[in-house]
């Protein structure tokens, strides 16, 4: 197999519900890209196949993967035996790596002679403290089921981090911050020293704050109650918690805060209800990752919701206070990361476009120098 560092690189992004192939070149630049909003299936080929035929042969084919599973703890290069740890994860997050898999077999079809990376969100947390990472249950059930607290969003946190850092003036190894990725999840992380030292989600993506249509964490009780009270399924139970839940069950009509902010302006007391909930779950997300740090050089924004939505900003960091934060934020003006708090703040606060893709890209080939090197 081939492997060599320059070159087009194909990043395959697959999501529950959407599919994003985007080509970059040396530089950084996108040379094709092909965006879906529906969730890859096994006609995927001929996205796939369309794109090859318009973008330059890619020398390696990046893949985002949500979930590593336990057996994985860093990026790596697909092989079989990489593959069906890949498969053990898929439980683990159901909305997520089952698309990502349905591609990354298409295109190791496809393109069966060049190195495929899987890049997972769950390496930037690899290193979590035993105090963020272990949950307070039997030892059975860490030691013998592996349950315990993996994080994710860490490509989209990576990359954040070290666009902060060049934006700073400083070295990401010198930083402690507060990110926040709002989309359609949504969690924070504390990261001290260029590392993860704490973040919202846990064992899944479904633990932590309020997202579009997943509830974030809910009292384990009041789930085992549904179960014996009510007799819920635990698919039932599933189901709505990933797919009924967060902003759109709050509201009932949308979990995009765009339709929410318009329809709150119109007196929709349920929309209004949403964006009160999911700002007040923000802010306690992002006090509760400051607490692991010994100071706030900065709180970063990223994510669809984060990036695009200023009023979310605005109602959260206006009611941060506590935190040396104010409300009065700024617009961004361009399309790079950029300082949107007063020129006097006390702690900066920054928004920075979603990068997961152009990370995947780095990751890739990151790992195709080290191919190289052998």
């Amino acid at each position: 197999m081939a492997a060599r560092d320059s070159g087009p690189v194909l990043v395959a992004d697959a999501g529950s519900s959407s599919l994003r192939l985007t080509v970059f070149g040396d530089e950084g630049e996108v040379l094709a890209e092909h965006h879906s909003s529906s969730a890859p299936d096994e006609e995927v080929s001929g996205p796939l196949r369309q794109l090859l035929d318009e973008a330059p042969a890619p020398v390696a084919v990046g893949h985002r993967i949500v979930h590593s599973g336990p057996g994985l703890r860093g990026h790596v290069v697909v092989d079989d035996d990489v593959r069906a740890l890949l498969q053990d994860a898929a439980d683990l997050a159901p909305l997520h790596v089952p698309p990502a898999l349905t591609v990354l077999d298409a295109a190791r079809d496809l393109l069966p002679d060049v190195p495929h990376a899987a890049c997972f969100d769950t390496v930037f947390h690899a290193g979590l403290p035993p105090a963020a990472r272990e949950y307070a249950v039997p030892a059975a059930w860490r030691e013998e089921f592996g349950l315990r607290r993996y994080g994710f969003h860490g490509l989209s946190y990576a990359w954040a981090l070290d666009r902060t850092a060049e934006l700073l003036g400083r070295d990401p190894a010198q930083l402690q911050v507060v990110i926040t990725h709002l989309g359609g999840g949504c969690s924070a992380c504390a990261v001290r020293e260029g590392r993860s030292a704490d973040t919202t989600m846990g064992f899944t993506p479904l633990e932590g704050m309020v997202m579009s249509h997943r509830s974030g964490s809910v009292d384990p009780g009041a789930l085992t109650w549904l179960q014996t009270r009510h007799r819920l399924s635990a698919a039932d139970i599933e189901e709505a918690l990933n797919h009924d839940s967060g902003l759109l069950g709050l509201s009932g009509t949308s979990d995009d805060t765009r339709d929410l902010v318009r329809a709150r302006a119109a007196e929709d007391e349920r929309a209004a209800l949403a964006l009160e909930v999911f700002t007040h779950h923000c802010r306690r997300g992002i006090a509760a990752m400051a607490a692991s740090l010994d100071r706030l050089d900065a709180l970063v924004f990223t994510g669809e919701i984060g990036e695009d939505q200023p009023e979310v900003r605005e109602e959260v960091c206006a009611r941060l206070t506590a935190l040396g934060l104010a409300g009065g934020l700024r617009t961004p003006s361009a399309d790079g990361p950029e300082i949107v708090s007063e020129p006097a703040a006390h702690v900066p606060v920054i928004v920075v476009p979603t990068g997961e893709a152009q990370q995947v890209c780095h990751e890739t080939r990151r790992l195709l120098r080290g191919l190289a090197g052998r």
